[in-house]
């Protein structure tokens, strides 16, 4: 029986949040405001046949489909009644809820001010996204499972006016960075932070 580590529910994809993605995705590209559900299970390939049962229930289109080491990724997207009822087919498929899936740990949250411009060149040689400057403050957040760095990430992009640098939500861990000034990177702290609390 899969465990169900992560079912995470996006109603309306935010911009930065989505182009990220599209830098390494293989699926189909999601657009900004489509609905999103991200599912994270273990053993990694009891993914494959859910991904069978959610894109034979519904219109939706797959973005992510990853099975690594020890999980299993899908990430859906289309119109939000599309989403839910492939989401719904997935849930009833493994006999589970959504709030069975495992509750989001943050391991680590710190606000970096005004970061150095050595400390900038180095986090943007391995960034993804929006590139970190000499004076921004940014954001930093791990949790586990990876696969809520994208719902932190989403609603953190909602609250606050922040650049997306990067976010890593496969793996043991997940990963966010998010840069701006030292008042919108709070909010957006606040929100990230707020969001992986409120799963039930």
């Amino acid at each position: 029986m899969a465990e169900l580590r992560s079912f995470i529910f996006l109603d309306r994809l935010q911009p930065q949040t989505m182009c990220y993605l599209g830098t390494w995705i293989r699926g189909a590209l999601p657009r900004a405001d489509v609905a999103a559900q991200i599912i994270e299970v273990a053993p990694g390939l009891d993914i494959e046949p859910l991904t069978d049962v959610a894109l034979k229930f519904a219109d939706v289109s797959a973005g992510i489909l990853i099975v690594e080491r020890q999980f299993g990724y899908l990430e859906l997207h289309g119109n939000t009644s599309a989403v839910r009822s492939a989401a719904d087919a997935v849930l009833e498929s493994l006999g589970a809820s959504a709030s069975s899936a495992t509750k989001p740990q943050i391991l680590a949250s710190r606000i970096v001010p005004r970061i150095d411009r050595q400390h900038a060149f180095l986090i943007n040689r391995n960034k993804v996204g929006s590139m970190a400057l000499p004076g921004e403050s940014m954001f930093v957040l791990e949790m586990q499972p990876a696969s809520y760095a994208i719902l932190a990430t989403n609603e953190a992009e909602k609250a606050a006016r922040i650049k997306v640098v990067d976010y890593r939500m496969i793996g043991a861990t997940g990963r966010v960075y998010l840069t701006g000034t030292e008042s919108e990177v709070r909010a957006a702290a606040a929100a990230a932070e707020a969001a992986l609390e409120q799963v039930r």
